[in-house]
């Protein structure tokens, strides 16, 4: 019979077990994340993780539609429709993001949105109506994309 090598990571029953010092440690990482949240929320410490700034080079106003849990109908601001998706992929997750935010403070979801195009080539989506605001240039080319073939933006 051969000794056990790591005779401290064994429990008498013999099953492995996880170092007492790595499971401090990730209780110590979460209660330090958890001070650190606390602190910047109860002191008014502003963002920094946003964009820089840059002037507004165009922008659209149209409304989201969500069908069911895929499909989404884009209109434009006369209320023409854009697009009617069955498969409306990230518009569709950008939709749901924001009708879960509006049902939050009681407003109708098929409101209309405010897509920003930005001098510095950012592409966002901002709603007037609550805080909620999506960065599209940061969900990837494809992402962007899909709001920019929508608008037939060049």
């Amino acid at each position: 019979m051969t000794a056990n090598p790591n005779p401290n990571f064994k429990r008498p029953d013999n099953n492995d077990m996880i170092p007492p010092a790595l499971v401090r440690g990730m209780f110590g990482l979460v209660a330090l994340t958890l001070v650190l949240v606390a602190f910047a929320s109860f002191t008014g410490r502003e963002p920094v993780a946003m964009p820089a700034p840059a002037p507004i080079a165009e922008s659209w106003t149209i409304s989201l539609i969500g069908n069911d849990a895929q499909s989404v109908t884009v209109l434009d601001a006369e209320g023409n429709l854009l697009a009617d998706m069955a498969h409306g992929g990230f518009v569709t997750v950008i939709q749901n993001g924001l009708m879960t935010m509006r049902r939050r403070h009681g407003i109708d979801p098929s409101l209309p949105l405010e897509i920003v195009k930005f001098e510095n080539g950012r592409l966002a989506a901002i709603d007037p109506l609550t805080d909620y605001r999506v960065e599209l240039t940061q969900f990837g080319r494809d992402n962007q994309a899909a709001f920019e073939r929508l608008l037939n933006i060049k």
